[in-house]
């Protein structure tokens, strides 16, 4: 689901700050019913003879480029480690959603099982180290910027995969679909969802501790470029006084010489400053384009937070349960009640900075209350699926998730871990313990 631009003005007339603030809240906050769904689904892309490989640019370039022959209804793009992105068009079902990009993804598995590749849902490559596929400007100040925070940002931009859920703002009036109560509980339930569907438990073929350690990379990189701003009752003024707020990443160039990356810029102060030139309307979408907080407003919201998911069929899962807590009034009421809870524990700090977020990254739903209120929720999500029109099988899945996960206190990263146990030969540091090649419930990466 595209970005919606400012509009209005020619793209490079200037903009004072209160005309920025003035568009932010236009633009990101499109309230109403409840009618449109999307999913962003990104994954790995391995070698199908060995995902402990790394895949040659060579062999990345050529995959992509068959790609492109392909005729596919959702938009795929290319992150900067070469990771394959599929984004739907606004969908008017879960139905219509899923048919679609389940329709795409067997297209572009064919393709790539044709070149010896395979997509593979985890949420952090378990073996690369970060390498960059893409050399274009954009990336290029992307990595300087995030570098001066750690490695974190290296690892995001390369090594991760997630499924990102798409749902309308919701209505402007109060109550269950209201767009203060959706944007409030997105942030609650959005670490439940962490917890529940962790899948990324290790970093350089070890584990790292955390059964996200995507979501651990994420918060690593920091509040001012990946996290959320404080949750209040006014959405749309919290989140204008945050991208204001949040550093410049770039000042891009006309010609093909390296984007500036400043320091200590933030939008706000580029536009009093007015330096090295005016902002524009088309500095302030771009702007928008480079914060990448767990849920982001972009006309409807963008719930970031989930890892990919093992299996071909595994993130349909996440799509389920996230479009029925939102988008069935019942289901609503009901997660709504059950997250409300957990608000004590962020100890009033935003998302992911916070001890909640923090402690479903790493404990997942061994987290006692995590668990407890993952239960309520997929039990709401379950009854409300039918409602929606979901397929017996779709529900049959997501009841299937529930049992085998939720209802035990796991989640998928606990089924790399029990592998990578099992194959272990005793010694206290782990070494000489390789990594499955394969889910232990998925089909991603066959050994």
């Amino acid at each position: 689901m595209s970005y919606p631009s400012s509009g209005g003005a020619p793209a490079r007339t200037a903009v004072t700050e209160a005309e920025a603030e003035a568009l932010i809240r236009g633009i990101c906050f499109k309230t109403g019913p409840p009618r449109r769904l999307g999913v962003e689904v990104e994954w790995l892309v391995h070698e199908l003879r060995d995902p402990r490989l790394p895949v040659s640019p060579g062999r990345l370039a050529a995959a992509y480029a068959a790609l492109r022959e392909v005729p596919l209804r959702s938009a795929l793009t290319v992150e900067p480690g070469g990771q394959l992105e599929l984004s739907s068009p606004p969908a008017a079902s879960l139905t219509e959603c899923l048919t679609l990009v389940s329709a795409d993804l067997d297209a572009v598995r064919a393709v790539l099982r044709r070149d010896g590749l395979t997509l593979a849902g985890l949420g952090h490559d378990p073996w690369q180290t970060p390498r960059r596929f893409l050399r274009q400007p954009r990336y290029d100040a992307m990595e300087a910027a995030l570098d001066r925070t750690g490695a974190a940002g290296r690892f995001m931009m390369c090594t991760s995969a997630s499924v990102q859920v798409c749902v309308d703002a919701g209505h402007e009036e109060p109550g269950p679909l209201g767009h203060v109560r959706r944007w409030w509980m997105a942030h609650l339930l959005g670490a439940v969802l962490v917890a529940v569907f962790a899948n990324s438990p290790f970093s350089a073929g070890r584990p790292t501790g955390w059964r996200s350690t995507r979501q651990l990379r994420w918060a690593q990189i920091g509040a001012g470029r990946a996290g959320a701003p404080a949750l209040d009752a006014d959405p749309r003024g919290a989140w204008a006084r945050h991208v204001l707020d949040a550093p410049v990443m770039c000042v891009r160039r006309d010609d093909d010489g390296p984007w500036e990356v400043p320091e200590d810029l933030s939008f706000r102060h580029w536009a009093r400053r007015r330096s090295p030139h005016a902002p524009t309307r088309d500095d302030l979408d771009y702007h928008l384009t480079t914060l990448f907080p767990p849920v982001r407003p972009r006309g409807h919201l963008e719930l970031r937070m989930m890892d990919a998911q093992p299996g071909e069929d595994g993130w349909t899962v996440p799509l389920a349960v996230t479009a029925a807590l939102f988008d069935d009034p019942a289901a609503a009421e009901t997660a709504y009640r059950a997250v409300k809870p957990l608000a004590e524990r962020t100890r009033g700090l935003a998302a992911p900075q916070n001890p909640l977020w923090r402690d479903a990254a790493r404990d997942g739903p061994a987290d006692p209350e995590l668990r407890e209120t993952a239960a309520v929720c997929f039990a709401a999500a379950l009854d409300a699926l039918p409602r929606l029109g979901a397929a017996t099988a779709l529900v049959d899945r997501v009841a299937a998730f529930r049992d085998r996960y939720v209802a035990r206190g796991r989640c998928p990263a606990d089924d790399l871990l029990d592998a990578w146990r099992a194959r272990h030969d005793g010694r206290p540091d782990g070494s000489g313990a390789p990594l499955p090649t394969t889910h232990p419930h998925g089909k991603d990466t066959p050994s």
